[in-house]
């Protein structure tokens, strides 16, 4: 130990030229640097494809995030019909990235890669889940979701490298699997995007949106429950979130069944607007 309080390292004992010799003799074709050169070429390969995962489950979450946006114009369009045909080109717009990203995982454990694509599935969980309620006023299921990612071989490139290959007749497919934890958090986000619903349904005049969606929020909130703690980290984690969504559509309701008589239509959306306010500041919400 020097004066100045370090430590001499035990390699600081060779000379600089004894060690330079050394690295001077490795040989490079020895089995040793072999082995750690296919190491090297196999993790810059993991490295790569974590990239290009990561980028596709940014490009599936900003495209579900405008599935969304449009299909919050449904209450107010004059023809809704139209929102919910353009919602679904978009969504099938996502599910050719999903595809992209089925393809990638060809011979991979995908939970190996989950980080890297597991926010582009809970925002498609969202999306269509979104879709899905406003068509039939109920929860899709994660293996309704789970049958719309399952891929054929479509494109003329892939059909023509498929024929082109005598031993394999059979059509390639390829499908990717939203994992339950995927499911659950997707739902629980849904619960903010029905909340805005009720908001925007309030606005244009609708009374009876809100206490659907009530009984709707209810069901899953309590489904959530039944999972409490034991679930994971990230799941009682959107339990709070969950909870304010129906504490305020709630309270809308109570507002709309005890004061909707007496106020006029187009007024109940800021009256429900600042009971929101209210809850946001008693729970100490930013």
């Amino acid at each position: 130990k020097g004066s100045g309080g370090f430590r001499k390292r035990k390699h600081d004992n060779f000379p600089h030229g004894q060690r330079r010799e050394e690295k001077e003799n490795v040989n490079p074709s020895s089995a040793l640097m072999t082995s750690f050169k296919s190491f090297q070429l196999e993790l810059d390969t993991r490295h790569d494809k974590y990239e290009r995962l990561v980028k596709l489950s940014r490009d599936i979450t900003i495209e579900s995030k405008r599935t969304i946006f449009l299909l919050h114009r449904f209450t107010s369009a004059p023809n809704g019909e139209e929102i919910l045909s353009e919602s679904e080109i978009k969504l099938d717009a996502v599910r050719r990235k999903i595809k992209q990203v089925a393809q990638e995982l060809i011979g991979e454990d995908m939970y190996q890669f989950h980080r890297a694509i597991s926010p582009g599935l809970q925002e498609y969980v969202e999306a269509v889940s979104f879709q899905y309620f406003i068509k039939t006023r109920s929860l899709i299921s994660v293996e309704e979701i789970n049958k719309q990612l399952i891929f054929t071989a479509e494109d003329r490139e892939e059909t023509t490298n498929m024929t082109s290959n005598s031993h394999d007749k059979q059509p390639h497919t390829w499908s990717l699997k939203v994992t339950p934890v995927d499911y659950l958090l997707g739902v629980a986000d849904l619960t903010g995007e029905l909340m805005r619903l009720c908001i925007s349904s309030v606005g244009n005049g609708d009374i009876d949106t809100p206490f659907e969606l009530s009984q709707f929020l209810r069901q899953i909130y309590d489904g959530f429950t039944f999972i409490g703690n034991t679930g994971p980290y990230e799941v009682s984690k959107k339990l709070y979130t969950l909870k304010q969504s129906l504490a305020k559509v709630e309270n809308a309701c109570y507002t709309l069944k005890v004061r909707g008589s007496e106020i006029p239509k187009h007024m109940l959306a800021d009256v429900f607007s600042t009971k929101t306010e209210l809850i946001d500041q008693d729970e100490g919400l930013p």
